[in-house]
């Protein structure tokens, strides 16, 4: 009997790739959009594309996937996997096709590692730790875990898996506007996370490792090969860092006390 196959999608004002994010899912049963009250005209395009729509407000990565998959796995027939992408990820068509073989013959398979390939500035970015990003993007619903870190998530897997190849095409970014603004709500959640575990921030922590990590991400994984891209990527990389921690040391508003 053919395996019952599930494509998540998590999605927020998601317009600009949704329509190519769900039509790379043709070979799912159903479509499942956990919307977080979208203003723009994701809902609509999701219907349109079949989807079920599930209104949800945010409340992070983990409560989030965690509706997702509670309502996934009551499900009738019973769901044997889950494709998930995010709103500005596509399957590649050899990905397709290398999904669909293997949830053909899946074994003893918790779920398979897909590899993928994201545009920054003006090339799909071959090193700068960014290739090839292999996620646990396909799965059995009652063998993964949700891992959350400050703004990211990743799942896990409950048992063996392996390799598909293809990829997951990703454009995490429009342009540099909001790539930054990314770096500003990252770099506070991670600052608010840091102050919830009691780690102390400060200027010289925060220069120290924006350092280390603009030198992780453009010697130690090569983006000086990426070119322009490569070097824009790590000087963001380093500014993130070193907002996190001097975010962390903060002890309120700058405005006069009362």
């Amino acid at each position: 009997m053919a395996p019952h196959i599930v494509g998540l999608i998590l999605t927020y004002n998601g317009e600009r790739l949704l329509e190519r994010c769900l039509a790379s899912l043709d070979f799912c049963d159903q479509l499942i959009v956990v919307d977080s009250l979208s203003t723009d005209s994701t809902v609509a395009l999701a219907e349109a594309a079949g989807a079920l729509v599930l209104s949800r407000r945010w409340e992070g990565p983990g409560p989030q996937f965690r509706y997702a998959l509670d309502y996934i796995r009551a499900m009738e027939p019973k769901v044997d996997w889950v494709v998930s992408l995010d709103q500005d990820e596509y399957l590649s068509d050899e990905l397709n096709a290398s999904i669909r073989a293997a949830l053909a013959e899946p074994g003893d398979a918790a779920g398979f590692l897909t590899p993928r390939s994201s545009f920054y500035f003006d090339r799909f970015l071959k090193h700068s730790g960014w290739y090839p990003d292999y996620l646990f993007r396909v799965f059995r619903p009652d063998a993964m875990e949700v891992h959350v870190s400050g703004a990211h998530y990743s799942f896990h897997p409950l048992g063996p898996t392996r390799k598909l190849t293809g990829d997951i095409i990703h454009y995490p970014y429009r342009n540099f506007r909001e790539h930054l603004d990314k770096i500003n709500s990252y770099a506070q959640q991670g600052a608010d996370a840091a102050k919830a575990k009691g780690k102390p921030g400060g200027a010289l922590k925060g220069l120290v490792h924006g350092l280390a990590r603009f030198f992780k991400l453009y010697l130690l994984k090569l983006g000086i090969l990426d070119g322009r891209a490569g070097f824009i990527n790590a000087v963001h990389g380093s500014f993130y860092a070193f907002m996190k921690h001097v975010r962390a040391a903060e002890t309120g508003d700058w405005g006069p006390k009362p």
